[in-house]
């Protein structure tokens, strides 16, 4: 499929209309600009520097105008059927939606590109609280046993999330939302999928928000309604919406390009399919036992779990893709800059990440094992260092480079994890249970994508997102060195 533009592009208009357009068997019944549920307060410190007519603009750093290519963040929850539905569980969900906004006023702005006329342009988010996308859908002919009985999962998951295959540009361009959520009511359940410009914030922004906006409906009456936006009594931290320069950066950042356009990369998308793979808690100790073990007496540092469940897919995703033993491949995993860079706090919204890279051939990771493929991985994060990072910060200001979707899987060898097993996805309960399953949109799923998530049993577990050629996602499932480390769907 070609992405020629942006798709499910919403009106300019900050009121409510109603669809009858279904697609696939979700029909949009609903949408609707929600704006913060007081006026955004003004310059006050965060770093959000006044501008004309008294808008704030919150300029990106590298780390965010890198993604501005990029597919938005697309990830949702499956929560069980609710005490009440249509219109009166719409309409208090965005209530709480409101509130959670008000915390994060600058989702409800707009991104702007100013070309400067010396042959550069900048990009920068004015806050004008202008609105989120809220949209209500029905898809009466889905269960939630057709999304979680399988392995595989199924197309219908893609239509639960509204901006689909919108480029972090095409916000700037086209004047788009940087946040919209999805409210799909099923036959005994709900979906609530939410999109978030990837150049705004990274996952850890992304659940922080969604963590914030299910405490505050969930403490607030349930779906009866919101009593109360819990000021200064929220379990989650403050967002810190100041941006992270280096000292000696210009702000806002000219990158050396005309029009924001000329950035901009679209692609042809291959078919792809995907599995979600869950390992439970006594699974991932027996492959990090199993890594350590194998590289006992020759390594500094212990295996993570995580390094462990990706190197045992790493390994099985080889054979899957039948890479002949010369060919080189090589796993991106992200590495987290909360933490690791001093003056980003845990509540930074904005993107705080950066690549590292673990490169073998496939001959070397099949013949070699499981321990030293983990061990690869964990030289990749553990080469993360403080002043390369910022090195490579100010070399991006003289010579940007960007991330392109397309460029993500190197032609089918290599693999790319985004991400977090520490997120926290299962504790997003609503006032009416906890989420049955959690699934992702299309935005960004290339062949050789592997999101990762904290597991449904938790206390350990983790689950993999797995998008791969179809052909190859076949052979994965019917590997039985892969399966017989995941738990099969009830």
């Amino acid at each position: 499929m070609q992405a020629s533009g942006p798709k499910n592009a919403v009106s300019k208009e900050h009121g409510f209309h109603m669809e009858g357009a279904s697609n696939g068997g979700v029909q949009v019944v609903s949408r609707r600009m929600v704006r913060p549920f007081t006026s955004p307060p003004m310059a006050n410190g965060n770093g959000c520097h006044p501008a004309k007519e008294e808008i704030e603009v919150i300029h990106l750093t590298p780390w965010d105008l890198r993604l501005i290519s990029i597919d938005y963040i697309q990830k949702g929850i499956l929560l069980p059927r609710p005490p009440v539905s249509g219109v009166s569980l719409v309409n208090a969900l965005q209530s709480s939606f409101a509130r959670a906004l008000r915390l994060f006023y600058p989702f409800a702005g707009r991104l702007a590109a100013e070309e400067r006329g010396d042959g550069t342009v900048s990009v920068f988010l004015r806050c004008t609280g202008q609105g989120a996308e809220f949209v209500h859908a029905v898809a009466p002919g889905v269960a939630a046993a057709d999304i979680v009985s399988s392995l595989y999962s199924p197309s219908v998951v893609w239509e639960f999330y509204p901006l689909a295959l919108v480029l972090g540009a095409d916000a700037a361009i086209g004047a788009l939302p940087v946040l919209a959520v999805q409210v799909t009511e099923l036959a005994d359940g709900v979906f609530v999928g939410m999109t978030l410009n990837h150049s705004v914030g990274d996952g850890t922004a992304f659940w922080h928000f969604f963590n914030t906006w299910s405490e505050i409906h969930r403490a607030g009456g349930g779906v009866g309604g919101i009593t109360s936006d819990l000021r200064g009594g929220l379990s989650t931290p403050p967002p810190v919406l100041q941006r992270w320069f280096l000292e000696a950066c210009p702000v806002p950042i000219p990158m050396p390009f005309s029009k924001l356009e000329h950035i901009v990369r679209r692609f042809e998308r291959t078919a792809v399919q995907e599995c979600f793979f869950t390992f439970s808690g006594a699974s991932v100790r027996k492959l990090k036992a199993r890594a350590n073990d194998e590289m006992a007496g020759t390594i500094t540092a212990a295996i993570s779990s995580l390094q462990a469940v990706l190197a045992h897919l790493w390994r099985a995703v080889c054979r899957a893709r039948r890479l002949p033993p010369e060919q080189g491949t090589f796993y991106s995993v992200v590495v987290g800059c909360r933490g690791r860079v001093g003056g980003i706090p845990p509540g930074y919204v904005g993107n705080a990440m950066v690549f590292g890279k673990a490169v073998a051939t496939a001959g070397e990771i099949e013949a070699k094992g499981l321990g030293w493929t983990a061990w690869l991985l964990n030289r990749a994060v553990a080469s993360f260092d403080e002043a390369s990072m910022r090195e490579s910060l100010e070399r991006w200001v003289r010579e940007p480079d960007f991330t392109y979707v397309g460029n993500l899987s190197s032609g089918g060898t290599a693999l790319v994890t985004g991400s977090s097993p520490r997120f926290d996805v299962f504790g997003n309960d609503f006032g009416w249970g906890k989420p049955v399953a959690i699934r992702s949109g299309a935005g960004n799923k290339v062949d050789g994508k592997a999101t990762v998530f904290e597991g449904p049993e938790r206390g350990g577990s983790i689950s993999l997102e797995v998008c791969i050629a179809p052909d190859a996602l076949e052979r994965l499932v019917a590997d039985e060195e892969f399966m017989d480390a995941v738990s099969m769907p009830a």
